[in-house]
């Protein structure tokens, strides 16, 4: 592509969801809604790990940890569509939309490896019930989690940077309701071949490969799960993933269907988006608590114990 020469965007123009002209109030109350759950359904999961002993294990740590990101992701996009669709601005300033970019990848990766890590400590407890406590030391979960956050970091800043070290110099509609790489990048005005190139493959790689590793944990627990002679211990064994393989299904489904569409449209692409962004962060905390009765029994002594206090 020529270089264009035009003055550089200081802002760029949210469109918001497409085709949705005149339901601006009746989708400010849906985010809202599900904004509100995934903030007190997550903050309670926290609740209830930070003052129950019995959920100060690997499983529930990581668990925590997942309850802050669902936190955050959604905070990403959701205050600012709000606020346009009651009618302030749609303009994000170009910092505000790289910001949005990082945070929505360095969020959305963390969240990856973390299933994965995940995965990999339901396999340990399952397959090597006696060795459980040795492989998945608080050490090794502090180093896990850890290098999911560095990596995630390391991950969106080359996003972030080979999109934003690109010249943006109009036009400045964003089709979506937020910035990422698919409606911001054709804005600019220079080739983006390598940007493109790198995005896809960096996202794609990452996604594959973590998808593989849960794969490859659930069926090594699904082996030593048959060869159990109970059928109670194998549902026990069964229950302790079910609530981990939902949210996992959840978390690549809407991401496997858009891929396997023979041509994506700018209104499904905004409904995965909204799909992943808005609705699975307020799906987690019921996942995890109405099919865990430790959850459930931590959940309801903290707010007993809150109530009296």
């Amino acid at each position: 592509m020529k270089m264009r020469n035009h003055t550089p965007v200081t802002e760029f123009l949210l469109m918001g969801i497409p085709h949705t002209q005149g339901l601006e109030h009746a989708l400010f109350v849906f985010f809202l809604m599900f904004y509100l759950l995934t903030l007190v359904g997550n903050l309670l999961i926290l609740l209830a790990i930070l003052t129950s002993s019995n959920l100060h294990t690997p499983m529930y740590f990581f668990l925590g940890n997942l309850s802050v990101f669902d936190i955050f992701f959604p905070s990403v996009s959701s205050p600012k569509m709000m606020l346009y669709l009651l009618g302030q601005s749609r303009t994000i300033s170009y910092q505000g939309c790289a910001c949005q970019l990082f945070f929505y990848h360095f969020l959305g990766c963390t969240e990856c490896f973390l299933y994965t890590v995940m995965a990999y400590d339901r396999f340990a407890a399952i397959c090597h019930p006696l060795r459980y406590t040795v492989i998945m030391s608080p050490r090794v979960c502090a180093i896990l989690t850890l290098s999911t956050w560095v990596g995630s970091s390391v991950h969106a800043s080359v996003l972030a940077f080979l999109v934003f070290k690109l010249p943006y110099c109009g036009p400045t509609e964003v089709g979506n309701f937020f910035c990422d790489i698919p409606v911001v990048l054709p804005l600019a005005c220079a080739d983006t071949s390598l940007a493109h190139r790198v995005s896809v493959t960096n996202v794609g790689v990452v996604a594959l490969l973590c998808f593989l590793l849960v794969l490859a944990s659930y069926t090594r627990i699904v082996i030593s799960v048959l060869r159990i002679s109970s059928s109670e211990g194998r549902h026990r064994a069964f229950s302790t993933c079910s609530a981990h393989l939902t949210s996992v299904l959840l978390f690549y489904g809407p991401v496997i269907l858009i891929y396997l569409q023979p041509a994506s449209s700018p209104w499904l692409d905004s409904m995965v988006q909204v799909l992943n962004n808005i609705v699975n962060p307020s799906l987690n905390p019921l996942i995890y608590s109405l099919r865990n009765k430790d959850v459930k029994l931590a959940l309801r002594k903290a707010l007993i114990q809150g109530a009296h206090t």
